[in-house]
């Protein structure tokens, strides 16, 4: 059976700055694995949400490289973000987690990671170190072979 194709008709708002317009999504529903009984044979409940992620205008290249990163396999060949939920048994409420879902993905990627400052350790530090060094060396050292006592 193919799955029945879904436009969402609304945009998904990210943050104040970043909204997803209609035609980057796509739904599909599918019949979901698992136990359910007869609901399971009989309703498609499972969707399968699609984010045209490379094609949309509202990410700059940077949020792109880090989302596509972030979704690791989930993103397709095609620069297609693809989440799958079938959690319930509520299409309603997949649609749902699977938005909100995407909503967290790309608001994660939204966040540029703080570059890092490299530091040296401290004078004491290196004292520290050095000491522990001279130690573990003097312990070493008396591991040797004992000498004739006279």
């Amino acid at each position: 059976m193919r799955p029945f194709l879904v436009w969402v008709p609304a945009m998904l708002r990210i943050s104040d700055e970043v909204a997803l317009a209609d035609w980057e999504l796509t739904e599909s529903f599918t019949r979901a694995s698992g136990p359910g009984g007869q609901n399971v044979n009989k309703v498609a409940t499972a969707v399968e949400l699609r984010f045209e992620a490379a094609r949309s205008p509202h990410l700059p290249e940077p949020v792109k490289r880090r989302l596509r990163r972030l979704a690791g396999r989930r993103w397709t060949a095609e620069g297609v973000v693809v989440i799958r939920v079938e959690e319930t048994r509520s299409q309603a409420r997949n649609r749902e987690i699977a938005r909100e879902r995407l909503a967290e993905l790309v608001a994660h990627a939204l966040v540029a990671p703080r570059p890092r400052i490299a530091t040296k350790p401290t004078a004491g530090a290196r004292r520290r170190r050095l000491a522990g060094k001279h130690q573990r060396a003097q312990t070493k050292a008396l591991r040797g072979p004992v000498g004739e006592v006279d």
